[in-house]
């Protein structure tokens, strides 16, 4: 895997997002290391995420899988590009489809493991198939269609 998440390649001024954002003091600040072939966030919800006792709320997984699954189409993006993430900053997508199927309950305070395979990637959207895992076990499975965020 890459030495530093995607995230830290992001431009400061697209970096508060709540879940994946390292200028968010509150968010999730999730990390997306990218391998060539396959991206690895891990995420440790605390107690406060819970729906019952236990287990995580729907919301967290949701967002965590949003988030990993755009951080993945930046990092596949700059490669499939070829860029030099320590001259040029990494392209910076948000999301257009999210699809989550909860598969078995989560239990919170778990290190949580998100894995995404890109399924499609085009010159401006990347399809991202993530598995969400607690000690090898399925709990979460999702898709986000990402698109590249353009200037203004």
């Amino acid at each position: 895997m890459e030495s530093k998440p995607i995230q830290q390649f992001y431009t400061e001024d697209v970096s508060h997002c709540f879940g994946c954002g390292y200028l968010n003091d509150r968010g999730h600040q999730i990390q997306t290391y990218w391998d060539g072939k396959q991206s690895v966030t891990r995420f440790t919800p605390d107690a406060y995420y819970t729906a019952i006792p236990g287990y995580v709320y729907g919301g967290l997984i949701a967002s965590l899988i949003d988030c990993h699954g755009t951080g993945t189409a930046a990092a596949a993006m700059a490669e499939k590009r070829n860029l030099d993430l320590a001259t040029i900053k990494a392209p910076r997508f948000v999301t257009a489809s999210l699809h989550v199927d909860y598969k078995k309950p989560t239990p919170v305070g778990k290190e949580l493991t998100l894995t995404g395979t890109v399924r499609e990637i085009t010159e401006r959207k990347v399809v991202v198939d993530i598995e969400l895992s607690a000690d090898t076990i399925v709990c979460a499975t999702g898709a986000v269609i990402s698109v590249e965020l353009r200037d203004a």
